[in-house]
């Protein structure tokens, strides 16, 4: 990790600046949060927008720490502008996906950076798949494309039992980001980790599956 990048910091202090003024200001919140009811009514920027807001400072604090953990990793790869681009997609896709799967829910609303950080970290597990990850509840280091498979297939039992007040597609919707840009950036990956790309890609096929049998 080491000292952080200059476009690393300027991300943390942009969610932090707005997530406090959103917490100080309930207008400023309303107005620029995911709501499905008003980006269809035309205000798209929200799906943007929201990816700036948090629901308070240790939702923040989880979704920042976890940037600073994977960004250095994923810029040395890949560069800072690329970076970014990882980072934004991420962001819009997992936005898209709430949207895709609430449309006809009005008043879902999310907040959070979420998708954007889901992307990064599944971007740095496909540039360095021999990177362990620990979990707070499992003492002991779990490689890193096991975490994330087993994250995306705990992403669709969330999606489809509603469990907790998660944003459980914004995070799907930001490794799917994560997953397709590293690897337009980065097309080697085919021919050196082939397998755990395939591996990868399976809980993506099996949500869209069971969302077009009816099961989500």
């Amino acid at each position: 990790m080491g000292s952080l990048s200059l476009v690393t910091i300027i991300i943390i202090a942009a969610n932090i600046m707005i997530s406090y003024k959103g917490f100080s200001d309930y207008g400023f919140f309303e107005r620029y949060k995911f709501n499905v009811g008003a980006v269809r009514r035309g205000e798209q920027f929200r799906m943007f927008s929201s990816g700036f807001l948090h629901a308070d400072t240790s939702h923040l604090f989880m979704n920042m720490l976890t940037l600073y953990f994977f960004a250095d990793g994923v810029i040395f790869s890949v560069g800072e502008f690329n970076f970014v681009v990882i980072y934004l997609i991420s962001l819009i896709l997992g936005s898209l996906l709430s949207l895709y799967f609430h449309q006809n829910e009005y008043q879902y609303s999310a907040i959070g950076a979420s998708g954007a950080v889901t992307g990064i970290l599944y971007a740095a597990i496909l540039l360095d798949p021999s990177m362990s990850l620990y979990m707070f509840f499992i003492p002991i280091p779990i490689p890193a494309y096991i975490f994330g498979i087993g994250y995306l297939l705990y992403s669709i039992y969330g999606m489809k039992n509603r469990v907790g007040n998660i944003g459980h597609d914004a995070h799907f919707g930001g490794a799917i980001g994560g997953l397709v840009v590293t690897l337009i950036l980065v097309p080697s990956l085919f021919k050196t980790d082939l397998l755990m790309i395939g591996l990868l890609i399976i809980p993506i096929i099996i949500l869209f599956v069971m969302h077009k049998m009816g099961k989500i």
